[in-house]
């Protein structure tokens, strides 16, 4: 017999039942990849992941401010069946045999039937691969190649993460008379075809990872999947320093030289042991007075130095970061690396004296002009970005440690007051030796005569 207190119990729970109806979680594919970029995200900067000129997918199909491109879609097909001999069946069931899995890559369903469907898919996968090969042909005569700032509008948008076709069904449409090339599958000649028309130095990424679409494939040019493993720690970036300060603490940057100067994530914070120690040991002193010795490797050693790859900052900067960040909060939120990259970025730029310390390093490479604009461009980024995990959590608490050490402050304040040039240096030098002699006048004893 059940007692009271349970009785009674139970009556209060029977008394708040509320009758709820099935709600079903939404729905995503495992093949899901292409999404339409969060509100919140979108509020920010609404033009950044817009197209302008051309609607790709089923994202944005339809709109009227993007209808004119639609004929010269119809153009390129055709010119495409006339360059590969195959009729618009024989394409079209292509896009068929895969619609389910086509549909099934975005995360928003598409109410298209599935003539209208296949028909968009197959024009608009047309028009991209006949548009890389004129490209790459350097096709004369072409309406959109023939005029520059056509073309660069139109690779934006083919980058946007909202107007993506999946890169399977791209390879596959490519494959029907790509030729063989050897030691290139069909797959990776189309992949090396789509590195060489959005610029990514004609190279291959080297990651075994599937390239999703095409902002997936400048997500893994820029930070390929063979990263240090010792640097995916849990945090964020906590970077408390601006470059200004860091510089005022001694550390010197530097521009990371060879291949590895295109991958952002590639930053290296180099201090040897002893200078934890002996911060007098630092040779910065030195190599601000005489820089020739910058061509002894041992002596650039012996200076805390921040390897950096170039950060490029021009027109397109904001569309292409603000688009791979999207890809990486809905797709990668726990391999966020290009949101732990503009982080970092936020955090060492305050104001336009850090860019301008950091243009002046040849870090950054200024192509909007006003330095005010990147350090604004660069503080708004990161507006609305979630980051638990950070890849530079590690490097950002060693730069905190070196500025907190007072010894380093101290050191590289005497260096930027005393031995910031040559001529300064030298009266350094001279005002030492004859402090010296002084003084040894002073405390030796008089000679006997």
């Amino acid at each position: 017999m059940a007692s009271p207190a349970f009785t009674h119990s139970r009556l209060a729970c029977e008394e708040l039942i509320i009758d709820v109806p099935q709600v079903m979680e939404p729905l995503e594919w495992p093949e899901c990849c292409i999404y339409r970029v969060p509100k919140l995200l979108r509020k920010v900067n609404r033009e950044a992941y817009t197209p302008k000129l051309i609607s790709i997918g089923p994202l944005h199909h339809g709109k009227k401010d993007l209808k004119d491109m639609e004929t010269l879609k119809l153009r390129y097909f055709k010119d495409f069946c006339f360059r590969t001999g195959k009729c618009q069946k024989e394409l079209a069931s292509i896009i068929e045999d895969n619609e389910i899995n086509i549909r099934h890559c975005y995360a928003e369903a598409s109410r298209l039937s599935s003539k209208e469907f296949v028909r968009m898919i197959l024009l608009d996968g047309i028009f991209i691969i006949e548009l890389f090969l004129r490209k790459s042909e350097k096709y004369k005569g072409d309406f959109i190649l023939s005029k520059p700032l056509l073309t660069n509008h139109i690779m934006e948008d083919l980058i946007l993460l909202e107007n993506q076709l999946p890169f399977f069904i791209l390879t596959e449409l490519h494959g029907l008379f790509s030729p063989s090339v050897p030691d290139l599958d069909k797959s990776t000649y189309f992949l090396k075809l789509a590195c060489q028309c959005l610029h990514l130095d004609q190279n291959i990424p080297s990651t075994t990872k599937e390239v999703k679409h095409f902002t997936d494939l400048l997500r893994t040019f820029y930070c390929p999947s063979n990263l240090d493993g010792e640097r995916k720690v849990s945090g964020t970036t906590s970077l408390l320093y601006s470059a200004t300060k860091l510089d005022q603490a001694g550390v010197e940057f530097k521009l990371k030289a060879g291949p590895e100067n295109r991958r952002l994530l590639d930053i290296e914070f180099k201090k040897l042991c002893c200078l934890n120690y002996f911060p007098c040991f630092s040779c910065s002193w030195l190599l601000a007075c005489l820089p020739c010795l910058k061509c002894f490797p041992f002596l650039v050693k012996v200076q805390p130095l921040l390897e950096v790859p170039n950060f490029v900052v021009d027109d397109g900067a904001e569309c292409l970061y603000r688009n791979l960040m999207a890809l990486e909060q809905c797709h990668y939120p726990s391999e966020a690396y290009i949101c732990g990259y503009i982080a970092l970025w936020d955090a060492l730029i305050n104001n336009e004296k850090d860019v301008d310390l950091l243009v002046d390093r040849k870090v950054i490479v200024n192509a909007l002009g006003s330095n005010e604009a990147v350090a604004t461009l660069v503080n708004n980024l990161g507006q609305q970005i979630a980051e638990n995990d950070s890849y530079f959590h590690v490097l950002a608490k060693k730069l905190n440690a070196h500025y907190d050490n007072f010894w380093n402050r101290h050191m590289a304040s005497l260096t930027s007051v005393y031995f910031p040039d040559i001529w300064r240096g030298t009266a350094t030098v001279v005002g030492l030796i004859v402090l010296g002699f002084t003084l040894w006048d002073f405390i030796s004893p008089p000679s006997k005569e």
